[in-house]
Parts: structure tokens; C-alpha cells; sequence
């Protein structure tokens, strides 16, 4: 199914262009805008920036709000600097709290006063009450479209209540029981009101074992509760314990969908840079940071070379066989790294199981050093004829792929320690230890017992 969605994209993306080129723009402004505005959003990413600013001024202005919040944050940043006040009113003039709430945090302060004063004072304090909380946390990323009833009141009443009020928020799955105060008691499935006794009161079919979530709740662990207990919507509730608003899974898909695309590019250095065609200098200026702090590990690694030099120089097989040492202990240590850098962000690594999991990643370390070591040791003395050669990559290969084991569980866990994202610096870190490692063990002990 993603190849074929590829592939279509693939196809509107050509014709598009080709009709762009042609100068149809009409009919340009027709295929376009009968895409669905994920996929306009798509679309205006896989351009660069010149034709991009055309297609953008092709999206009608119903679709426009919507397009906004689906393309990412960089590539909204620029569309934005492309309207006037006046578009940027009614692109969200029919966005839900929640979206205008993200929405806002890419326009300038001048702009968020003009949309708060073209609001009903409701929305206005929905809006604001949003906007009180991190955009990471449960409050930043709740709604505040609830439907909410009194314990004392029939099922029959709150029927009647239901059609008074014609519609109900989307992905409604229940109703929130709050006391006269707005105090959480519970929730009415909407399965038991549609099922029960019409005269049961709602205190007697009432949950009151629901989760509720905390507003300073981290969004990642409100992304977690979800998929661990299968939820549509939960309710958010303020320090008092007072109903606030709600979550629903479609916030959380976001949610789940921006930490993998972070992740993806944080492994890489690149956090930032979610905009494939992003200016060229904003690019360079980004990875430049992590390509000057590469080079200094390089250059460390390039310094212990340099210090076995001599040795090098007389038996030269040793700068044959450098590499594989580094570059074995590097997918070790990379392998564990992974592993344990994804624990880290699903909570799972604390001190009660850290011990286990390095003596774990030790032993796998060691056995998979012993393995590869007999293997490459083998292989060294068929190609130098040098049975000596052979023993000294052997037992540094064994070295290296331990301490990749020791590095890939310790560097992440002094990384979360410091207040550094594992997943940003972990990799680089890492690389360094098992280079210099794997040289130093490698080239040390040929020093020792062939020179």
C-alpha cells in the first residue's frame, strides 16, 4: 500500500509540475485541490521552494488552515511568511483549539493578538487555556471540546441533552461525569447510554476507573498510555483535579509520527532540519555543527594512529587489518546504543534493571567478540602467512567488541544524565570510544609482542 501511495503521489507530483510549466494553471488549481490536504501537504514538501510558493497560492482557502497543520514545522514557517494577515485569519477561522494552539506557536506576536481579538470570548478561553501549558505536555496537546454530564441526571436526560445539542466532537467514545465544580468522577461509555435502562441514573453506569491524564503530563508518555491501553479519548484534568479538556488518538498519531521523525533525524544530527529543501545556507550552517565535532573525534582517533606509527611502518599488514577492529566494534556498539536508546525514551531503563542489562550487553560482547575474532584471526594467517598477526587481532577484537557492549549502555545512560538527547550525540560519542579503542588494543598490543 506505500508503494502505491508513492507511486501516486509520484504521478500528481509530474503533472502538476508539467501542467505548471505549461502555464494550464486552472487545471493546475482543479487536481490540486482535489486532493485530500494531507495530500496537497505532501505534495508542497516534495517541491522545491520557488515552485512550492506557486503551487501554495493554488490552495483554496478552505483548505488551507488544514494544509497548514500537515506540512511540518519548517516548511510551514515559510508558507506563513508568504500570507498576509487577512489569509492567516481565515486559514484559521475553523481550526480546533488543539490545531490553533500548534498553529500559533510559528506566527509572530503581532499576528496571535489579531487572531485571539477575532474570537468569541469562549474560544478565547479555550484557546488561551491551551495555551497556558508546553506544547510536549498533555494541556498543550488537549482539546477543549467536551461533553460533560451530572452523576445525578437519567440516561434519559442525557439523550434528550444529546439531540438539544445536535452533534457531538468527533472520535467521541464517552462522556465526562464531573461534579457541580467540574471535579472528575468518572465517564459514560457511550455504548452504556445507547444499551442501559433509559431511566438508570448516570451514576450507576458510570466508570470511575477511566484514565485521566495529568496537563503537565509529558506528551510522550501520554503517546505511550494511549498505546498501551488501546484509547480513543481521554480526559485531561488540571492540578485540582478539575476537567479541562481532552485527548484524542488522532492528536497522539501526531504525536507518535513527529517522535519517529525526529528520532530518524536526530541519528543523524539533523533534528532540525525537517524541510528537504531548505535554504542552502540554513542547511550547511545546521550540519556544520556536527561535522566539526565528527572531525575532532577523527582527528583523536588519527592522533592514536599516530602514535604507533613506527609500528605501523614495519609490519604493514597492521594498516590492512586497522579498520575492520573499528569498524566491528562501531556496529556492536551502535547495535546496543539503538536498543538502549529506545528504552531510555519508553521509560524502560531505570536503576533497578540497569545492572542486568549491561552484564547482559557484556556477554553478548564478549561471545560475539570470540566468535568474529577465531573467524578473523583465521583469515589473517591464511592472508600473512603470520600466525602472530592473526592472535593480535583476535584478542583486540575481542576487547573492542566489550567495550562496544560497555559504551552502548553507558554512554546513553551519562548522555540522559547530563541533559543530553542520547539520540542526538549518542552515535558520534560512541564511534569515538570504539575507534580509539579499537586502535589503541589493536596497534598497543602489536607493539607489544611483534616489535
Amino acid at each position: 500500500m506505500s508503494d502505491e501511495r508513492e507511486q501516486k503521489q509520484g504521478r500528481v507530483a509530474d503533472t502538476v509540475s508539467g501542467l505548471l510549466q505549461g502555464g494550464t494553471v486552472p487545471e493546475a488549481r482543479r487536481m490540486l485541490n482535489a486532493l485530500h490536504p494531507a495530500e496537497i501537504a505532501d505534495l508542497l514538501e516534495s517541491f522545491p521552494v520557488a515552485e512550492r510558493k506557486l503551487l501554495w497560492e493554488l490552495v483554496e482557502e478552505e483548505n488551507g488552515g488544514e494544509v497548514l497543520l500537515q506540512v511540518n514545522d519548517e516548511v510551514r514557517s515559510g508558507l506563513i511568511e508568504e500570507m498576509d494577515e487577512a489569509e492567516l485569519l481565515a486559514a484559521t477561522s475553523g481550526m480546533d483549539v488543539d490545531d490553533l494552539a500548534d498553529f500559533m506557536q510559528d506566527l509572530p506576536k503581532t499576528l496571535t493578538g489579531a487572531i485571539l481579538r477575532s474570537m468569541d470570548n469562549q474560544n478565547r478561553q479555550r484557546l488561551e487555556a491551551v495555551l497556558a501549558y508546553p506544547e510536549d505536555s498533555a494541556g498543550g496537546l488537549m482539546n477543549t471540546d467536551t461533553v460533560t454530564v451530572r452523576p445525578d441526571v437519567s440516561l434519559d436526560v442525557v439523550m434528550r441533552y444529546l439531540r438539544m445539542r445536535g452533534s457531538v466532537p468527533e472520535l467521541t467514545d464517552h462522556l465526562f461525569v464531573v461534579s457541580r465544580f467540574d471535579h472528575f468522577l468518572g465517564v459514560l461509555r457511550v455504548s452504556d447510554l445507547l444499551t442501559r435502562d433509559p431511566a438508570s441514573p448516570v451514576a450507576d453506569v458510570l466508570d470511575t476507573e477511566a484514565v485521566a491524564i495529568a496537563a503537565d503530563k509529558p506528551a510522550r508518555e501520554v503517546a505511550k498510555m494511549f498505546e498501551d491501553r488501546d484509547l480513543i479519548s481521554a480526559p485531561v484534568l488540571d492540578e485540582r483535579g478539575r476537567l479541562i479538556g481532552r485527548i484524542t488518538v488522532d492528536d497522539v498519531v501526531d504525536v507518535i509520527r513527529d517522535e519517529a521523525e525526529r528520532s530518524i533525524l536526530t541519528m543523524a544530527g539533523l533534528g532540525d532540519e525537517a524541510d528537504l529543501f531548505a535554504p542552502i545556507w540554513s542547511s550547511t550552517r545546521r550540519r556544520a555543527l556536527w561535522l566539526g565535532i565528527n572531525l575532532l573525534t577523527a582527528l583523536l582517533a588519527a592522533y592514536v594512529i599516530g602514535l604507533f606509527e613506527g609500528t605501523i611502518q614495519q609490519v604493514v599488514a597492521l594498516a590492512v587489518l586497522m579498520p575492520v577492529v573499528a569498524s566491528m566494534g562501531g556496529i556492536a556498539g551502535t547495535q546496543t546504543l539503538t536498543l538502549v536508546t529506545r528504552a531510555l525514551a519508553l521509560g524502560q531503563v531505570a536503576s533497578r534493571n540497569t545492572r542486568a542489562l549491561l552484564i547482559k550487553e557484556l556477554g553478548i560482547g564478549i561471545l560475539n567478540g570470540l566468535m568474529w575474532a577465531a573467524i578473523l584471526a583465521g583469515i589473517a594467517v591464511v592472508w600473512f602467512g603470520e600466525p602472530a598477526i592473526g592472535a593480535i587481532i583476535a584478542a583486540a577484537m575481542v576487547i573492542n567488541l566489550f567495550v562496544a557492549g560497555l559504551s552502548g549502555v553507558g554512554v546513553p545512560l551519562l548522555l540522559k544524565r547530563l541533559g543530553v538527547d542520547p539520540a542526538l550525540a549518542g552515535g558520534v560519542v560512541l564511534t569515538t570510544v570504539t575507534d580509539v579503542v579499537g586502535f589503541m588494543a589493536f596497534l598497543g598490543l602489536a607493539t607489544i609482542f611483534l616489535i
